[in-house]
């Protein structure tokens, strides 16, 4: 499994699955381009006793064609006759697995959600399939893969019919974290520091196929102009094809994700449907699909007796593209480079930086101390009334221990260490008054900074507790 960075837990239960003494059902979902297909590519090193891939937007002839040249280059028959349906692949799948020995058989169905096209059974054929000759046997190691993870949780998780209960095991394959995008590109030639990487991290996130689009022969920002602002770049066309080859009805998800861009803290379900008209049950499925997806994060209010939930744009690749891609009409195809030292992209570094923390809560655990304790993580705002003097107030990441310390966290990004002036350590105390006023928490508030190169330390920097660094944010998470 040379080449395979990270993945570790998912290629323990690839393995375990493989050792075991039944038939098993496997589902690997995760969002598009996340590596899914390479995984299961690496760990079986690509020896199955048969391998299928559905084809985007093909009709079910064309589907079941695929399905039996497939077949014949597996079997080494060319003698199958054509297959018109679902049930009638199935069966000569059980005829070709049959005669294959008794080995364990490994059969792996990638981009499984395109085969089901309307009207072609497909599901309910696959079921027949199992629960008539898979179920009675305990040498089939069945895998079945898809980015549309909405069909996935639906047709197969969640399944009432013959497939219920039937998933034995179920891999999740998230993008990467800091460390593994540092593996990666370490092994693929790239000499970049910390500070590089963190500033890669916030246009391609931890997504090993954009990162397998760098070249290191060319510096961060003139990758950047290659692959998105380059006419016929890679990535040029990469949004709408993104978007519009996992769901259905695109044009909603990219409605809902366009508003999520405007507002970084994020936005209550009810601003959601009040801005895009979107209600019910529709928007469930749109926000539960756009986070299982990766696209998107919920997380909760400190203190919201009602559990409400904001909603928050998480995918680094649509933040920097509507940013600096939508509507950008100025045909500079070296764009980046002759704006990356502009100072809105000070502003936006900052708050993707944020972003960043967010989506690497047990590494800054883990920096704090507190990787086995139980904690609640979320977010705080005060929005005050018209007649209300107060101004209001944000703070993007909180951590409430079990042993009541509560961290309010200052996430900056900077190039050097970050000086905290006078100024600001006023309004840090100003804001802890503040929280500790309107959520009846006085004790165990503590100030917690996270920068890429750490604090200066001076006379303003008293008020903070703990403080961490891009070092914590790269760290291996030690599991327990």
């Amino acid at each position: 499994m040379d080449n395979l960075i990270g993945r570790n837990r998912e290629c323990n239960e690839l393995q375990w699955a493989l050792n075991s003494q039944r038939s098993e059902f496997i589902i690997v979902y995760g969002r598009r381009r996340v590596g899914k297909t390479f995984l299961i590519r690496k760990f079986f090193d690509d020896k199955y006793s048969f391998h299928y891939v559905g084809a985007h937007k093909q009709a079910k002839k064309s589907q079941l064609k695929n399905f039996r040249e497939a077949l014949i280059n597996y079997s080494k028959n060319n003698n199958i006759e054509p297959i018109n349906d679902w049930h009638t692949a199935f069966l000569c799948l059980e005829n070709y697995l049959e005669n294959c020995g008794d080995k364990r058989k490994i059969i792996f169905f990638d981009e499984m959600p395109w085969a089901d096209t309307q009207g072609s059974e497909f599901v309910a054929e696959l079921e027949y399939f199992w629960a008539n000759w898979v179920q009675n046997r305990d040498d089939i190691v069945f895998i079945a893969c898809g980015s549309a993870t909405s069909w996935m949780k639906e047709k197969l998780e969640d399944n009432q019919g013959g497939l219920h209960n039937r998933i034995t095991h179920r891999i999740y394959l998230r993008p990467f974290y800091l460390y593994e995008s540092r593996e990666y590109l370490k092994v693929h030639g790239f000499d970049w520091d910390e500070y590089q990487i963190l500033q890669c991290y916030m246009v391609f996130g931890g997504v090993p196929y954009y990162l397998s689009l760098l070249r290191p022969y060319l510096s961060l920002q003139q990758n950047i102009d290659s692959l998105i602002f380059r006419r016929g770049g890679d990535l040029s066309g990469e949004f709408n094809e993104l978007y519009n080859a996992l769901f259905n009805k695109a044009d909603k998800y990219i409605k809902v994700v366009k508003l999520l861009s405007t507002r970084r803290q994020g936005f209550l379900r009810s601003e959601i449907e009040q801005q895009t008209g979107f209600k019910g049950g529709g928007l469930s499925k749109i926000l539960d699909n756009l986070e299982r997806c990766d696209f998107i994060i919920s997380y909760s209010q400190f203190g919201n007796k009602n559990k409400l939930s904001l909603y928050r744009l998480s995918d680094f690749y649509t933040l920097f593209y509507f940013r600096y891609v939508d509507g950008n009409n100025t045909r500079d195809e070296q764009f980046w480079q002759h704006h990356f030292t502009d100072r809105s992209v000070e502003a936006w570094e900052g708050f993707t930086f944020e972003e960043v923390c967010l989506q690497h809560l047990p590494q800054i655990k883990q920096g704090l101390g507190i990787l086995g304790m139980a904690t609640e993580a979320s977010s705080w705002r005060f929005v005050p009334k018209n007649n209300d003097e107060r101004k209001g107030a944000q703070i993007d990441l909180i951590i409430r221990r079990a042993d009541k310390i509560t961290h309010l966290i200052e996430i900056k990004f900077s190039e050097n260490r970050y000086k905290i002036t006078k100024d600001y350590e006023e309004r840090l105390l100003e804001r802890k008054e503040l929280f500790a006023e309107m959520t009846g928490v006085s004790r165990g508030l503590v100030c917690t900074f996270i920068t890429p190169t750490g604090l200066s330390q001076g006379t303003h920097s008293r008020l903070v507790h703990s403080e961490l660094t891009a070092e914590d944010l790269f760290a291996v998470v030690k599991e327990r």
